[in-house]
C-alpha cells in the first residue's frame, strides 16, 4: 500500500530551479504579479522584409557552425570520456516496459549518484525495483547507451562474419573491445548466432552440437544488421514477425560480464528452467537465475538444473524457440515490452533460433541440436516406490510382499541413502541391511527391479586401505582439485569428502569399475544420482576459498546464498577441462554421462539413471524428478507446468515424488496425487525419513482402491505410453503434452497448466484442490469422447464442470484417435504378454488414425538395429452410425 499527501507551494521544487542563482531577486518576489501586464516583454513591429534578411542569416550561421562541429566530430580520435547522464526529460519519455536495467545487481538500492556514475536515466518510483525485488528499474539505459560498431560484415560459406569494435568502456572491468561475429544459415528453420573473442580463446560448453558444412538453401529468416550502435534483427520471412531484436539496449562483452537484450513477439514464453513457477511465465519483471543449486523447490529460486531455452508464441499461432549455449551462472530477465535479457558471467555469445513453426516443431529442431531423449528400458514406465527411512532391508522387502498381497502393479523398489554403510557410496549396511543381496534376487524372480542411490561425495575420512573408491581415486587423481591444486574436500552425508571430477575421462573409468565391483554383490538394475549440483555442506571447501575475481566476479546473478560457493564448492576450484566457475552446472549432466555409459557396459541392456541435476542434453543420459517437494496440495498442482516444462526441454522421463516428500500427507491428497502420477512419465511415490507411511497399502479399503485403480489404468496404456516414448526418441517428440501445442490457434490454451495431454489427444483433468467432487476442464474446440464411459461432449472451446468423485481421474479422448491399450498385470513384464486392444474415437468425418511401437523393451539400439514392430493403424467408418462412437 502506498500513502500519499498533498504538496503545499513550498514544497515543489522544479528542475530548472537549480539553475537559479541564489542569490538573485525577482520581481515575483517583491510584490504580487500584475495581472494587467503582459506575461512576456513588448517588442516593436519590424517590417517583413527584416525578419526575413535576419531569419536568413541565422540560418546561415547556424549551418556554418552545425558543419564545422561535424568535421571536427568525425576527425577526433574516439572519444575515451564518459558518456554523459541524459537530461531527465529524455528519461521520462521511455515508456516504462522498455526500461532496461542498468544497475542489475540484487540486493542494491541505487541512488542517482550511483545511476549518474554509469551514466544511466534515474528516474525513483515508489512501485520500481527496491533492493533484491524484482520491479521495474530505476536506473535504466538510453537509447543512444554506447555499444559496439559493426565496423565489417562480409559473406561466408554457411552466412556471415563480422567485425564489432567498442569505442567507449562500460561500467564492468575487462570489456573487450574487439569481437567477432559468425552468422551460420545452418537449417531453413535454424540459425546460429556466435560472437567470440577473436584475440584469445574463451571458454566454450562442451556439448556435442552438430557441425554443419552447407548453407541452408532456402531460409525461412531474414536478418537485418544495425551498424551503431550494433543490432541484429532477425525476422519470420512468411509474415514479418520480429523473433530477435537485439537493438533495443546495449550489448556488453567484457571478461566477466556478457549481456543482450531482445524484444518479444508476445507475452507467451516457456521453458527457461529450472523454476517453480506456471507453464506460462510472467514478464512482469521476473527475474529467472540459473545456477545449479541443493534447494528445495521454491518460488523465485535457482533450482538443480539449468536450461537457457525457452520457447516463444507468435501473434499468429507461429512459434519459435532461442537457445543460449552458455553454462556460466546467468539471470534472465523478463520484461512486460514484452522483452528478454541474458546476462551471463562468462563463456561466449552462441545461440540458436528455431522457426518451427508450430510449437512441436520447434522442440524437435532444438533436439536435433542438443540430442533426443534416449527410448527408455519398459520397466522404466511402470509404478515406483521408495523412501528415506525404510532403515532395514526386511522393511523394504515387507513393502513389497504387501503391494502383491493386494495386487497393486509395482515394477520398482527403490532405496534412498540409508542402505549404505555409514551413508559410504558403493557400500551397504551389512547388520540393517543384510538381506539387500537376497530381497534384490526375489524382485528379479518376479519380474521386478532395483534401483539404488548415489551421491557424488567420496568419504576421505576412512582408513587408509579399508575404503577402495577413495584409495583408487586418489592413485589416479580423479578428484576435483582447490585452486592450490590438492583436492578439495567438502562435506555431506558421510562426513568430510572429496568430489569426483566427471569432467575427466579417467573418472568415468573409475566410476564404471565401483558400480561394477558393487554390481556384483547387489545386482542393482538402475542408479539414482542424488546432490550432484554438486551439493556440499559447507560453503566452497573445508578450508574456505580464495579471494578471487572467480569467488567474487563483478557481477553475481541473484543465485540464492548470494555467492557462486554457497552449499557447492569453490568456483575458483580446478578440473580437467575448466575451473568450477565454468563448469558448474554440468556436473549433473556429465555424472550422468558416465552412469549410462557404466551401466550399459554392466548389464548390456538399456540404462536406467534418474538425475537431480540436469542441463540440455540429459535427456540422451537420464530422466528427471522433480526434487524434494512437499506433502501439499500447492506441491500437487505445480508439479503438472514443471512436468510439462522438462518435456519441453527435452528430459519427458520426468515427474514429481507422489503423495509428497517432506511432510506427511493425507489420505485424500494420496489419492488424488496417485491419480494424477499415473500419467507422469516416470510414476514414483517417495516419501522422507520419519513421515507416516505413504505406500498404497497404508491407507483405508476404499483409498488403497482408489489407487490400485489408477495405476492399473497406468498399466493398461503401456502400449500407447511406450509409443510415445518411441516418438520422443525418434522424433523429438513430447510425452505430457501442453494443450497449446495441438491447438496452437486458441490462445486460451497458452496458459493452462492444470490439463495436460498424452501425446496428441489424451486429455487429463485432475483434481488440484482439497474436498472437491468435481473439477473444471477447458475442452478445446472439437469432439470429445469419456475414456471411462465412451459419453462424447462437443465443445466449442470452453470450459466444462466435470463429476470427480474421489475414485475417478477424468480422462477424455480427442476425436480422430486410435489408442493401443492391453489387460494390465502387476508388472509391466506380465501385462506385455496380456492380449492387446484398441481404442478408436472416430471423427464426425467417421475416420481415425494411431500407431502401436513394440520391441523386447530392454535391447539397445533396437530402433537403429531394426529390431522392432511399427504399425500404423487408420480407421474409416463405412456405415454411418446415430451417434460417433467410441469403440473397443
Amino acid at each position: 500500500m502506498v500513502s500519499y499527501k498533498r504538496l503545499t507551494p513550498e514544497e515543489v521544487h522544479f528542475a530548472g530551479a537549480a539553475l537559479l542563482d541564489p542569490d538573485e531577486t525577482t520581481d515575483t518576489d517583491l510584490k504580487e504579479v500584475n495581472p494587467e501586464l503582459p506575461l512576456l516583454p513588448q517588442s516593436r513591429r519590424c517590417s517583413i522584409t527584416v525578419a526575413l534578411l535576419t531569419l536568413g542569416g541565422l540560418i546561415v550561421v547556424l549551418f556554418g557552425i552545425w558543419l564545422l562541429g561535424t568535421i571536427f566530430w568525425l576527425h577526433k580520435p574516439p572519444s575515451t570520456e564518459p558518456h554523459r547522464p541524459p537530461p531527465p526529460a529524455s528519461c521520462s519519455q521511455i515508456p516504462e516496459a522498455w526500461r532496461f536495467d542498468c544497475y542489475p545487481e540484487r540486493g542494491a538500492v541505487v541512488t542517482e549518484e550511483m545511476c549518474n556514475a554509469r551514466n544511466c536515466c534515474f528516474v525513483q518510483r515508489s512501485q520500481a525495483k527496491t533492493s533484491g525485488r524484482n520491479g521495474m528499474p530505476w536506473c535504466f539505459y538510453t537509447p543512444d547507451y554506447p555499444s559496439y560498431e559493426l565496423v565489417s560484415i562480409t559473406d561466408t560459406e554457411m552466412g556471415k562474419v563480422g567485425k564489432l569494435l567498442r569505442n567507449k568502456k562500460t561500467y564492468y572491468p575487462k570489456d573487450i573491445d574487439a569481437l567477432q561475429m559468425e552468422v551460420l544459415y545452418e537449417e531453413d528453420n535454424r540459425l546460429r548466432v556466435k560472437i567470440t573473442d577473436p584475440a584469445e580463446k574463451r571458454y566454450e560448453v562442451p556439448i556435442d552440437v552438430p557441425v554443419v558444412q552447407k548453407k541452408a538453401s532456402n531460409p525461412s529468416y531474414t536478418i537485418d544488421f544495425i551498424k551503431e550502435p550494433f543490432g541484429l534483427i532477425v525476422k519470420r520471412t512468411q509474415t514479418g514477425t520480429v523473433l530477435l531484436n537485439t537493438s533495443i539496449a546495449p550489448l556488453f562483452y567484457a571478461d566477466q560480464f556478457l549481456q543482450m537484450s531482445t524484444s518479444l513477439p508476445s507475452r507467451f514464453i516457456y521453458g527457461l528452467g529450472e523454476h517453480r513457477s506456471n507453464f506460462l511465465h510472467d514478464i512482469q519483471w521476473n527475474t529467472l537465475t540459473m545456477w545449479a543449486r541443493d534447494v528445495p523447490p521454491m518460488e523465485l529460486t535457482n533450482l538443480y538444473g539449468v536450461h537457457p531455452f525457452y520457447l516463444s508464441m507468435e501473434s499468429d499461432g507461429m512459434a519459435h524457440g532461442f537457445f543460449m549455449l552458455n553454462s556460466n551462472a546467468m539471470d534472465v530477465a523478463l520484461q512486460p515490452a514484452p522483452a528478454l535479457t541474458w546476462r551471463m558471467i562468462g563463456g561466449i555469445l552462441d545461440f540458436y533460433i528455431f522457426l518451427g513453426p508450430d510449437p512441436s516443431s520447434v522442440i524437435a529442431q532444438y533436439l536435433d541440436v542438443v540430442g533426443k531423449p534416449a527410448m527408455p528400458i519398459f520397466w522404466a514406465l511402470g509404478y515406483h516406490l521408495c523412501r528415506w527411512g525404510y532403515k532395514s532391508s526386511d522393511k523394504t522387502w515387507n513393502v513389497v510382499k504387501e503391494m502383491r498381497n493386494y495386487g497393486i502393479p509395482q515394477d520398482v523398489q527403490w532405496n534412498d541413502i540409508d542402505y549404505m554403510d555409514h551413508a559410504l557410496d558403493f557400500t551397504y549396511d551389512t547388520v540393517n541391511f543384510s538381506s539387500l543381496p537376497d530381497l534384490v534376487k526375489d524382485l528379479h524372480r518376479h519380474d521386478q527391479h532395483y534401483v539404488m542411490m548415489l551421491d557424488p561425495g567420496i568419504s576421505n575420512s576412512q582408513l587408509p586401505g579399508s575404503y577402495w573408491p577413495f584409495d583408487e581415486g586418489m592413485k589416479r587423481g580423479i578428484f576435483i582439485n582447490d585452486s592450490n591444486g590438492d583436492v578439495l574436500i567438502g562435506k555431506v552425508w558421510p562426513g568430510l569428502t572429496a568430489f569426483p571430477d566427471f569432467s575427466n575421462p579417467d573418472t568415468h573409468e573409475w566410476w564404471y569399475q565401483n558400480l561394477k565391483r558393487f554390481h556384483e554383490k547387489v545386482p542393482f538394475d538402475g542408479v539414482w544420482i542424488d546432490m550432484n549440483e554438486p551439493s556440499n555442506f559447507f560453503d566452497g571447501s573445508l578450508n574456505g576459498c580464495p579471494d578471487n575475481e572467480l569467488e567474487n566476479p563483478p557481477y553475481t546473478p541473484g543465485i540464492l546464498g548470494g555467492t557462486l560457493k554457497a552449499k557447492t564448492v569453490c568456483a575458483s576450484a580446478r578440473q580437467k577441462i575448466s575451473t568450477h566457475y565454468n563448469i558448474h552446472s554440468l556436473y549433473g549432466l556429465m555424472e550422468a554421462k558416465s552412469t549410462e555409459s557404466a551401466l550399459r557396459k554392466i548389464t548390456n541392456k538399456r540404462p536406467f539413471v534418474i538425475s537431480r541435476s540436469t542441463f540440455p542434453s540429459q535427456g540422451k543420459y537420464s530422466g528427471h524428478w522433480l526434487g524434494d517437494n512437499r506433502s501439499q496440495w500447492k506441491d500437487l498442482a505445480t508439479s503438472i507446468p514443471g512436468m510439462l516444462t522438462f518435456n519441453i526441454l527435452g528430459i519427458p522421463l520426468i515427474g514429481a515424488d507422489i503423495c509428497g516428500f517432506g511432510g506427511s500427507t493425507t489420505e485424500e491428497l494420496c489419492v488424488r496425487w496417485t491419480q494424477l502420477g499415473a500419467f507422469y512419465p516416470f510414476s514414483r511415490n517417495h516419501n522422507s525419513i520419519d513421515e507416516q507411511d505413504q505406500e498404497p497399502t497404508a491407507f483405508s479399503p476404499a483409498a488403497r482402491t482408489a489407487m490400485k485403480e489408477a495405476i492399473l489404468l497406468r498399466y493398461s496404456l503401456f502400449p500407447h505410453l511406450y509409443t510415445l516414448f518411441y516418438h520422443a526418441h525418434i522424433s523429438g517428440h513430447t510425452v505430457a503434452t501442453p494443450l497449446l501445442f495441438q491447438f496452437p490457434n486458441d490462445e486460451k490454451t497458452y496458459g493452462i497448466d492444470k490439463q495436460f495431454l498424452w501425446g496428441k489427444n489424451l486429455l487429463v483433468t485432475p483434481v488440484l484442490e482439497a474436498g472437491r467432487d468435481y473439477v473444471v476442464g477447458y475442452f478445446p474446440k472439437g469432439l470429445w469422447y469419456d475414456f471411462h464411459t465412451g459419453d462424447s461432449l462437443i465443445s466449442s472451446g470452453e470450459e466444462i464442470n466435470l463429476q470427480a468423485p474421489k475414485d475417478k481421474i477424468n480422462l477424455h479422448l480427442g476425436e480422430g484417435s486410435v489408442v493401443p491399450t492391453q489387460r494390465p498385470n502387476t508388472t509391466l513384464w506380465v501385462s506385455s504378454g496380456q492380449p492387446l486392444h484398441l481404442i478408436v474415437s472416430l471423427s464426425e468425418d467417421g475416420l481415425a488414425k494411431g500407431d502401436l511401437f513394440w520391441d523386447d523393451g530392454e535391447t539397445l539400439d533396437t530402433y537403429e538395429k531394426d529390431q522392432y514392430a511399427y504399425i500404423y493403424f487408420t480407421v474409416e467408418q463405412v456405415q454411418k452410425m446415430h451417434n460417433s462412437p467410441l469403440l473397443q
